[in-house]
């Protein structure tokens, strides 16, 4: 019998020391650390710094390194031209890939100036600032400054947002959401910046790959997709009664189980109680309505919420953009990306997999005047 590995299905494509996910007794760690255990006491800076360097940070090790982040927020004249000059009805995702690749002609790796983690963390701290000049710019005019005495880039980014500091529970909430966001094994994106990086190519075109894959509804897109069906439903009865429908209807539910874990998503608990707790400064109809679809998937199709799901509402609750949700995912992800590009390169082989040939047999060519 043979075993069908259409999408890689089952596939052990490459080693990694970075991330387990979905292994029996362990579930979701990051080198060796509980994914519950790092949002209980940690921040994303240091999962950051986990992911790159191996160890957690010391508490000097964090300090300088939310410093040097600090300071690689400003973008180049270059690139605001660029930002200021891509349409206003560009999706959120496109812009940070094309912000990538262009600070990458900028700033080229190649200069023999920078390595690959100072790479890693100008992109790290600079997507929040042309993601949000870009936004500003084509929403209000204005030419904001990017910079912000914010410590984490969870301020960062809701300062220049919202254009006034977060509170501490907003800012930890959305902390919490990057950290679980950073890393997640071979997912689509992470490999085809494996692959980029596998044929040598540089740091920025890496990252590039992997953002134009994460723009894809079955891969980050899901957080946006979830998001847009939450809020079609004016209660909970009519969201029942709605996805009753869709599922009659054979629509793909998004934010619901996952190509690896097949119990739950470990990662969908701890957003979700931090949605509940948000939930209690609105009127509530999110949340519940939230509740009540993953009530019905469960009863319907036994299939549980992934984090896309309940990261939607809790985006939502921070006043983010339905667009910019993946974009977060970005931002964060940057991280687990820059680690296995790091990877990659140090046990470097060109990943070139084979294929099964379903086409016609050999046959004869005629040349186009005899027939």
């Amino acid at each position: 019998m043979t075993t069908d590995t259409r999408g890689l299905a089952g596939v052990i494509a490459g080693q990694t020391a970075l991330c387990t996910v979905g292994q029996q007794g362990v579930g979701l760690t990051y080198r060796g650390y509980a994914i519950a255990d790092l949002c209980a006491h940690s921040s994303f800076e240091e999962v950051a710094w986990l992911l790159m360097y191996g160890t957690l940070p010391t508490a000097a090790e964090l300090s300088a390194y939310r410093a040097r982040l600090q300071s690689l927020r400003s973008l180049p004249q270059e690139l605001k031209d660029v930002l200021e000059r891509l349409p206003a009805t560009a999706h959120p995702m496109d812009v940070l890939r094309t912000g990538c690749s262009m600070l990458g002609t900028l700033e080229p790796e190649e200069d023999n100036v920078r390595s690959q983690h100072d790479v890693a963390d100008r992109l790290i701290a600079a997507f929040p600032a042309m993601l949000m000049y870009w936004h500003h710019f084509h929403t209000s005019g204005q030419r904001i400054s990017v910079e912000s005495d914010a410590a984490s880039t969870a301020a960062h980014f809701l300062s220049l947002l919202h254009g006034t500091p977060p509170t501490a529970e907003h800012e930890r909430a959305l902390d919490v959401s990057l950290m679980l966001y950073a890393e997640h094994e071979f997912n689509a994106s992470t490999f085809a910046g494996r692959i980029t990086s596998s044929t040598l190519s540089d740091f920025y075109s890496a990252i590039t790959s992997a953002i134009g894959t994460l723009r894809g509804p079955l891969h980050g897109g899901a957080n946006e997709a979830a998001m847009d069906l939450i809020d079609r439903f004016a209660d909970p009865d009519a969201a029942e009664q709605g996805v009753l429908r869709m599922l009659a209807a054979k629509s793909k539910i998004m934010g619901f189980g996952h190509r690896v874990y097949r119990i739950n998503d470990p990662r969908s608990d701890i957003i979700q109680q931090w949605a509940h707790r948000l939930s209690a400064g609105t009127d509530g109809r999110l949340y519940a309505v939230s509740e009540r679809i993953e009530a019905v998937m469960r009863r319907e199709k036994r299939l549980f919420p992934n984090l896309d799901f309940y990261a939607a509402s809790l985006y939502h609750f921070l006043g983010i953009p339905t667009a910019m949700f993946t974009p977060i995912f970005v931002i964060s992800r940057t991280s687990g990306w820059a680690a296995h590009i790091i990877e990659q390169r140090a046990d470097n082989r060109l990943i070139r997999p084979g294929s099964e040939y379903i086409g016609p047999e050999p046959r004869d060519y005629t040349p186009v005047e005899l027939r």
